[in-house]
């Protein structure tokens, strides 16, 4: 700050400049509000001092829902750069904290009015300063000015953790599947967004991926939570990226709870996704999260990556490799028997080709007992009829969506218009497909069957889908040399049973 303070100007008319906050935007609709009364304030007090030459300027330097800790805020940089420019000689507020509750840009402030001879008055605090009494002064309320806001600051903090911990929403961002109920302040489920939340996780379950979830997402025409603020500025309604998908997925609002601070509590909201699938989700993200996704683009190992495990010490199958003459012969090794010594498990190595063998196997000999295939005839024509069920829900989604899309003249809007109707015509051809279609045993059984065949036509890729949809872990017992089969559906494992067959 300088010490040389040069001399007010001696003029015969003081040009004065009032500023007003208010930290809320709560009471700025009304007729009058906290910010006219602080002008008013102002406006008497400027008038009271008129033998002094003090005249108020017709500028309003008002700024409404900004707090006082920062300086980012319009209005104020409206007044500074007014003072740059010559046109203000004194600066009059209410009290001394509307200009800024922070020490270090109060003086920032004061430095400025005091490098272009600008005057600073408190209408409740009177100061003068042009001397250092009245500096001194200034700084003394603003310290405890900032104290107070720091006080504020954890008592909102604290209120915050407690409404928290009781499940209570505290504001923030909506998300897609809820809206925002304004008269408590209460998350309510949107049904049209949660039937797009829940299929999404449903995507997720079958692309095990988030790169495909979001390529289908969008061809679909969804998009993210699409909101407007009491302002009347529009927020969301953008495509879905990695991202977005991501935090979607991760986000334990869907199962009825609320996250704060890296602890889960409870919510008073309604839950839109089943805790069982939400939990499948973050599995699945866990395991790509570990190896990138590595298994897919990854020919050798990948097909097995993750479900195969030792049954003797119950640690995991490595792939690995050794050179035979110009050949590579690959094979799997116990990961605890190579850190730590080849003593430490029977299982030593096993061929990958083997157990691969092993597993198309499995899922082909599915076919060959009449009372699985009977099964399998049942749970399809259930998964027909809950399909078809799906289709329609989101049939009728997708006419109120475009329905309010086409009711928006809002040119950008045009592609997703576009987007949603391809859409409908799919799902009505997908729904004359499935009420045509029937699943008949002996062609069931064929088709099992001739697994193998299929299998070997598959691209890598493709079989990795297949492998992680039906199977839950492949267990390899060196001493035995028995490979074991879980399959992942509970249905899969019902028809099973009862077949006196390892599977």
């Amino acid at each position: 700050m300088k010490t040389d303070v040069p001399p007010p100007r001696m003029t015969d008319r003081l040009r004065c400049a009032i500023y007003t906050r208010k930290s809320t935007e709560e009471g700025l609709d009304q007729a009058f509000n906290s910010l006219d009364a602080q002008r008013e304030a102002a406006e008497a007090f400027i008038l009271s001092q008129r033998g002094e030459g003090l005249v108020a300027l017709p500028e309003r330097y008002d700024d409404g829902g900004f707090g006082g800790g920062k300086l980012d805020r319009p209005a104020l940089e409206r007044l500074l750069a007014d003072i740059r420019g010559g046109a203000i000689e004194c600066v009059v507020v209410y009290k001394v904290d509307r200009l800024s509750r922070s020490l270090i840009d109060f003086a920032r402030i004061i430095e400025t009015f005091e490098n272009h001879n600008v005057n600073f008055v408190s209408v409740t605090q009177q100061f003068n300063t042009t001397n250092s009494l009245g500096r001194l002064t200034l700084n003394i309320l603003l310290s405890f000015a900032q104290f107070e806001r720091e006080i504020i600051a954890e008592r909102t903090r604290d209120k915050m953790s407690a409404a928290r911990r009781k499940g209570k929403w505290i504001g923030g961002r909506p998300v897609l599947g809820y809206d925002i109920d304004s008269r408590n302040s209460r998350l309510t489920v949107n049904a049209d967004e949660a039937f797009q939340v829940r299929a999404i996780f449903k995507l997720y379950l079958d692309y095990n991926a988030l790169l495909p979830v979001v390529r289908e997402i969008d061809r679909r025409g969804w998009r993210t939570k699409h909101w407007v603020t009491r302002k009347g500025v529009t927020h969301g309604g953008k495509r879905f990226t990695k991202g977005r998908l991501f935090r979607l997925l991760t986000n334990p609002i869907y199962i009825g709870k609320v996250d704060f601070k890296k602890q889960i509590y409870q919510g008073e909201h309604e839950a839109i996704v089943e805790t069982a699938m939400w939990e499948r989700v973050q599995q699945i993200l866990r395991r790509n999260g570990r190896n990138g996704g590595a298994e897919v683009r990854d020919s050798f190992g990948a097909l097995l990556k993750g479900l195969l495990r030792c049954d003797w010490c119950d640690a995991g199958l490595v792939g690995t490799y050794r050179t035979n003459d110009s050949r590579r012969d690959r094979y799997y090794v116990c990961g605890k028997a190579q850190e730590r010594g080849w003593g430490n498990c029977e299982t030593t190595a096993v061929s990958e080709s083997a157990i691969k063998a092993v597993v198309t196997e499995q899922i082909r000999r599915l076919g060959s007992d009449p009372r699985i295939v009977e099964r399998i005839v049942a749970k399809a024509e259930q998964q027909r009829r809950c399909s078809a069920a799906d289709l329609m829900l989101e049939r009728q989604v997708t006419l109120r969506v475009l329905a309010g899309l086409e009711a928006d003249a809002a040119a950008d809007l045009e592609d997703r218009i576009g987007q949603m109707e391809s859409r409908l015509a799919e799902i009505d051809q997908e729904l004359r497909l499935l009420e045509s279609q029937t699943v008949d045993g002996g062609d069931l059984g064929t088709a099992l069957e001739q697994f193998g065949l299929v299998w070997e036509s598959l691209k890598s890729w493709e079989q990795v889908r297949i492998i992680r949809t039906l199977i839950e872990r492949v267990t390899y017992d060196g001493k035995t040399n028995r490979v074991t089969v879980s399959f992942r559906s509970a249905a899969i494992r019902e028809m099973c049973q009862g077949t006196g067959e390892d599977r």
